[in-house]
């Protein structure tokens, strides 16, 4: 048996975790070889970024105004143009850099509307290519709209045929409201026929008329599709009004969809039709678990049409929400980490956390607890899958048996 010593577990307690063939077999005093020395620092779960874009990642075109609308523009331009292996080297290594942080789970949307399909193929590949250190699930992404343009709907049916995990959507993109419902059901249709879970883009707008989530929130009740829908973004859910918000919630938490907040795009994006005060322009996290919504986070872009920054870090995602959010008491500041942990693991409805039984998926970091994780978002010293170590100190991912010092970029 392989041990990590000397681990601080979230909860305080002082442990060896003991690990036979990628298994957690001892937490407690464990005997055995030492795999590593914690040195009495927080040992924890893995990362998730339920929200991603791998197609668009490191595109670093720029974008004048700042807004949503004018990122698809450039992506429109952009995305025909495309090779599979363009796409194939700047999402791997952006795989590689989100791991060396400690994300072992990326859900990543695929752009569906590029109709030969070389954006999802790509995709394809890497997902297959890179399983041994993460574990990436693929969203059938309509990104122009299913019924904005004829035969789109064809291709999210053929995008999952070709293997998308997900069945993704984008309502408010939709020409009329009526469409923006259709979308939804067809959704749901799909998803249901091929046994996908339902990973939308949902009211990305701050616009406080745009209630999709509500229709979603519904239909996932009637399709009795319980835990296997996410909503992305539903930033216009900052500008409704409390008294909806009241109402909708309970309804959302009842459905158990899972929203998904975007902060660092989400703050660059939103409010910028605003004069001063600015909207901040995020779903309100606090108020969504107040309600019992499950809540997790998102990473969305690196340096593509939408946003120039971004390094991969689900600490700096969970440092900019706690920010936008206030939530800084001690209990809030120690339970945001749930939002990129065991939240996430929740809504990708998979086997999770430091208990004997699970597999040996750890993070042995420099911090001493919560707080201090947060308030330097230092990459692990030590990435440990099923028991293998695959990335050290941010710069080191083991690659088919031999380490690599990992690109910033492309």
């Amino acid at each position: 048996m392989y041990i990590v010593k000397n681990a601080k577990l979230l909860n305080g307690r002082k442990v060896s975790i003991g690990i036979e063939n990628g298994i957690i077999t001892c937490v407690g005093e464990c005997k055995g070889e030492e795999l590593v020395d914690a040195g009495g620092k927080l040992v924890i779960p893995p990362y998730f970024n339920m929200h991603f874009h791998l197609d668009s990642v490191f595109l670093p075109v720029q974008n004048i105004s700042g807004t949503l609308w004018e990122g698809i523009r450039i992506w429109k331009d952009i995305k025909g143009k495309l090779t599979e292996d363009d796409v194939i080297k700047r999402a791997t290594t952006a795989v590689k850099l989100m791991v060396a942080y400690g994300t072992l789970w990326i859900r990543s949307h695929a752009d569906i509307t590029e109709k030969e399909f070389k954006i999802l193929r790509a995709l394809l590949k890497v997902r297959e290519e890179l399983k041994k250190i993460a574990d990436i699930q693929i969203t059938a992404f309509p990104q122009d709209g299913i019924y904005t343009d004829k035969g789109n709907d064809e291709l999210l049916y053929k995008a999952v045929e070709l293997g998308a995990d997900n069945v993704g959507l984008i309502p408010h993109n939709e020409i009329t409201r009526e469409d923006g419902v259709k979308s939804i059901d067809l959704a749901f249709n799909i998803a249901k026929e091929f046994n996908k879970d339902v990973d939308g883009h949902i009211d990305e707008t701050d616009d406080p008329n745009s209630r999709y989530l509500e229709v979603v929130a519904k239909k996932t009740i009637e399709s009795n599709w319980f835990n296997r829908v996410t909503a992305g973004h539903v930033t216009a859910m900052h500008s409704w009004d409390k008294a909806y918000r009241y109402r909708i919630l309970p309804i959302v938490s009842k459905a158990r969809v899972t929203v998904i907040p975007n902060p660092l795009i989400n703050a660059v994006l939103q409010g910028r039709l605003d004069e001063y005060p600015k909207r901040r322009g995020m779903a309100p996290i606090r108020e969504l678990l107040d309600h019992g919504v499950n809540v997790a986070l998102g990473h969305d872009c690196i340096m593509d049409p939408w946003y120039p920054l971004g390094s991969g870090n689900m600490l700096q995602v969970l440092f900019m929400a706690i920010h936008l959010d206030q939530l800084t008491s001690f209990d809030e500041l120690r339970n945001s980490i749930n939002l990129i942990t065991y939240n996430a693991a929740r809504a990708w409805r998979t086997e999770y956390g430091i208990e004997e039984g699970k597999k040996a998926n750890l993070l042995v970091t420099n911090a001493e607890d919560e707080i201090d994780l947060l308030r330097f978002m230092e990459p692990p010293r030590y990435v440990i899958r099923e028991g293998e170590i695959i990335a050290k100190e941010g710069k080191y991912v083991l690659m088919n048996g031999k380490w690599e010092e990992v690109k910033r970029k492309p």
